[in-house]
C-alpha cells in the first residue's frame, strides 16, 4: 500500500534526482525519491548473506597447508573480512559461513561477528559438498531472496543496483559479471539482454561469446535451492543451467574491481593494487 505525500526540495537535490531517472529503471521522481529512501533504509536489498569459505585453496599452497582461504591477509585484513565489508556498506548483517577445511581456525578467528559488526551462523560440513551442496543445508536460514558469494574473492559490487535488476526481471538468481581481457581461463556469458543463455566453459580466447565471466557473486531466491540435487553439487553445473533454460538466470554487469586470489600470483596481485571496498558505482550497465 502506498500513500501520496508533498515535499519541498532544494532546486539543486532535483536537478540530481532527475539525472537519474533513465526512463526505464526510473521513470520518474517519485520512483528515485522512493529509491534513496529504500536504500538509505536498507528496504530493497537481501538481509542475509552466505559465504562459501569451505575450500581448501589448494593452488595457494604452502600458504594453505595450515592457514584456511579465507583467512589469508590482503592488506592486512582477511579476505573474507573485505566481504564482510562490502556487505556492511549497504547495511547486511546476517551472515552465514558454510564451512569445511580448517574450519575450527575460521570459526575461533570469526567467533560470532560481534568483534566484526556482524551475527554469524555457521554451516558445517563434514565432507566437500560444493558451491550447491552446502546451501541446501542453509535452506531452513533462507526465506526471503539472499546473496551468496565465494569467500575467498575481493569484490565491490553496488548491491542494491543488482537487486533491482534481479526483482525486475522475476530472477530465480542473478550473477555477478566481471570483465577480462582474456576469458579463456573462466566462463565466459552468453547474454540476450540480461538473461544469461549459458555459459562457455574457458573458452578460446576468439571464440569466446564475450568477456563477461561469473564474479562468484549471486543473489538467489529460495526455489532455487530446491532445485539442488542430494550430495555434492555445484550452482554453475546442476542448478544455474536449469535456470538459463527457464529464462529465470540473469546477469548483472559490474565495472567495480573484482580479484580471484585463486593462486599466488593472483593473491600477489591483489595485495599490491586492491583498493577496498569503494563508493557507489554508477557506470554498471543495467541490461535489459
Amino acid at each position: 500500500m502506498k500513500e501520496r505525500i508533498t515535499i519541498t526540495l532544494d532546486a539543486n537535490i532535483i536537478k540530481q534526482i532527475d539525472k537519474r531517472i533513465d526512463g526505464i529503471d526510473l521513470k520518474n521522481r517519485s520512483q528515485e525519491i522512493e529509491m534513496i529512501l529504500a536504500e538509505s533504509l536498507g528496504a530493497n536489498i537481501p538481509s542475509k548473506a552466505v559465504l562459501l569459505v569451505g575450500g581448501k585453496g589448494t593452488r595457494l599452497k604452502p600458504l594453505t597447508d595450515k592457514i584456511p582461504k579465507a583467512l589469508l591477509k590482503v592488506q592486512g585484513k582477511a579476505v573474507t573480512e573485505h566481504l564482510f565489508d562490502l556487505l556492511k556498506k549497504y547495511g547486511i548483517r546476517d551472515v552465514i559461513l558454510c564451512v569445511g577445511h580448517l574450519k575450527e581456525k575460521i570459526k575461533d578467528y570469526f567467533g560470532d561477528g560481534r568483534n566484526f559488526g556482524i551475527n554469524i551462523t555457521y554451516i558445517e560440513e563434514d565432507a566437500p559438498l560444493g558451491t550447491a551442496g552446502s546451501l541446501k543445508l542453509a535452506r531452513k536460514h533462507l526465506k526471503d531472496s539472499f546473496i551468496v558469494s565465494n569467500g575467498d574473492e575481493l569484490k565491490s559490487i553496488n548491491i542494491p543496483r543488482m537487486f533491482r535488476l534481479h526483482k525486475r526481471k522475476n530472477a530465480l538468481a542473478t550473477i555477478a559479471l566481471t570483465t577480462v581481457d582474456d576469458p579463456s581461463h573462466y566462463g565466459a556469458a552468453r547474454l540476450d539482454g540480461s538473461r544469461i543463455v549459458e555459459f562457455v566453459e574457458k573458452p578460446g580466447k576468439d571464440k569466446a561469446p564475450s568477456n563477461l565471466i561469473n564474479a562468484g557473486f549471486y543473489i538467489l531466491e529460495p526455489e532455487a535451492i530446491d532445485m539442488i540435487p542430494d550430495g555434492f553439487a555445484m550452482l554453475e553445473k546442476d542448478v544455474f543451467p536449469k535456470l538459463a533454460k527457464l529464462g529465470r538466470l540473469r546477469g548483472f554487469p559490474f565495472a567495480g574491481q573484482w580479484f580471484d586470489i585463486g593462486n599466488i600470483e593472483r593473491y600477489k596481485l591483489a595485495e599490491r593494487i586492491w583498493q577496498g571496498v569503494t563508493p557507489f558505482e554508477e557506470d554498471e550497465m543495467d541490461l535489459e
